[in-house]
């Protein structure tokens, strides 16, 4: 039986990111389970992150959130309930060996949460598997409870819907009406379609949410993709570099907010992908493109991190059920079928 005086650890789980330019062709390495990147891919990539300051800034972001989120787990003066954790899928520390150190501390329960609000086979399911690798590898017993997803969560829905009226604001008063809004996640590979995974419809649900939140009208916002991968296999779209010079030539627009909702911290999908190559596509057109900050250390979204491990706790019997998770409400999967896509 688990010790309910021992602290329920809280593993936190990001994708990782290179701390130098040193260190990109193991990161690469790492994301292709050691198949060789080639000179050009290596060069061009290694030229993104130089035009984003030489690292990824994921790290220490992530970090942030998670005292964000420690710091409603375990207020000043009380007994600590929670020990956070943190793993990276690519990068260090990897989370296998997080799961290890976890392992040597002596936890027997454990809260997981990915810091992705959307469930997919190809991500989210990817970081659960390591931590399955992680017991193996270091033989141990921890009873995991994971947080599958929270795309519909209330606090994330306005958090994001208040970057894009932050956004939107920057405009001049008598513009904002013209002003046309791009939500945007990573691209996966069509295949997922078929295989029937959540992760579109899941998008498109937290899409429609910000929008409704933000008092966007049906013909003030769209759905694009960014980032895909380099497979030859075709990915979901269209493209965000695609998507903006269709929308200036097919429906005049020349304003445009510019947020991605799959991410929730700045690294180079959003620092290179966005401000550099989205904003080169859309002033070559005459667009204005604006984004907003990231969510990072958003005071709404690190309560509602909290939120989630504490409600997963409490659905496991760990900790009181009266606690402020009931207001975060993860919600169930799969989604219903039909859901509609957006404009």
């Amino acid at each position: 039986m688990p010790d309910p005086q021992k602290p329920i650890g809280v593993l936190f789980m990001a994708y990782g990111g290179p701390e130098s330019l040193d260190e990109i062709p193991g990161y690469l390495s790492d994301i292709r389970h050691g198949r060789p990147t080639t000179t050009a891919v290596l060069d061009e990539i290694t030229n993104n992150y130089r035009q984003i300051g030489g690292k990824s800034p994921i790290m220490g972001l992530t970090k942030a959130q998670v005292e964000g989120a420690m710091a409603q787990l375990n207020p000043p003066g009380e007994p600590e309930r929670f020990k956070a954790y943190l793993g990276m899928r690519h990068w260090s520390p990897w989370i296998e060996e997080t799961v290890g150190q976890m392992i040597d501390d002596g936890i027997e329960r454990a809260v997981a949460i990915v810091l992705a609000p959307h469930f997919s086979s190809m991500s989210i399911a990817k970081y659960q598997a390591k931590i399955q690798a992680g017991l193996e590898l270091y033989r141990g017993d921890i009873d995991f409870a994971t947080v599958d997803a929270y795309y519909d969560a209330d606090l994330l829905i306005e958090a994001f819907a208040a970057r894009v009226r932050e956004a939107v604001e920057q405009f001049p008063e008598d513009e904002r009406d013209d002003v046309h809004v791009v939500l945007s996640a990573h691209s996966l590979p069509v295949r997922i379609l078929r295989e029937g995974d959540p992760y579109q419809d899941q998008l498109w649900t937290t899409a429609r949410l910000i929008a409704e939140r933000a008092g966007l009208r049906e013909d003030q916002w769209s759905w694009s993709y960014q980032s895909e991968g380099r497979s030859p296999e075709p990915w979901l779209g269209p493209q965000l570099e695609d998507h903006i010079p269709t929308l200036h030539e097919e429906r005049g627009v020349d304003k445009v907010v510019s947020l991605a909702i799959g991410f929730v911290s700045d690294h180079v999908e959003i620092l290179y992908d966005i401000d550099i190559e989205a904003q080169k596509a859309a002033k070559a057109m005459g667009v204005t493109l604006v984004r907003p900050p990231s969510l990072n250390d958003d005071a709404r979204f690190t309560r509602l991190l909290a939120e989630l491990v504490e409600g997963r706790a409490a659905e496991e019997g760990w900790i009181d059920s009266d606690v402020r998770a009931a207001s975060a409400g993860a919600p169930s999967m799969p989604m219903p079928e039909g859901t509609a896509s957006p404009v």
